[in-house]
């Protein structure tokens, strides 16, 4: 219990410390998991773990649905909604139909703008670094 416990505390430290753009970044992290979990899961046949996975990916595309800045985040924003929206529709039909193919697709998806958020974030925590009168100023706007 102690383990867990600690495990806890860790991550819960490592999200109250992150900055926006390292938060955005773990929930891809999460949603690329949940997803592979699913997937893992289509060839036993055990719908119910394939369910709650599925359905998990697509709450945490929510929230990057609802981290979007539409007023101020111009294309950027607009061309993201626009994917986010397409993910949730292929995890419904990935969920309706098992279809591991679609889940493989998103997967694809989620690591490129993963990886892409990444590296914004990496350049801006360097750039944080190098000016200390800068504190928290990733946006999310786009």
């Amino acid at each position: 219990m102690p383990k867990k416990n600690a495990l806890e505390q860790y991550k819960e430290t490592q999200v109250t410390t992150a900055n926006q753009g390292k938060l955005i970044v773990m929930l891809y992290d999460g949603a690329i998991k949940f997803i592979n979990i699913a997937i893992e899961n289509m060839d036993p046949k055990t719908y119910d773990i394939v369910n709650t996975n599925i359905i998990k990916a697509s709450d945490i595309v929510t929230e990057l649905l609802l981290s979007l800045n539409m007023n101020e985040g111009g294309e950027i924003s607009k061309n993201l909604l626009n994917l986010y929206l397409y993910f949730k529709k292929r995890l419904l039909e990935a969920n309706m139909n098992k279809d591991p193919e679609i889940l493989k697709e998103l997967t694809a998806h989620l690591k490129s703008l993963r990886d892409a958020w990444d590296k914004i974030s990496s350049q801006e925590t360097k750039s944080d670094q190098m000016r200390p009168d800068r504190k928290g100023s990733f946006s999310v706007e786009g």
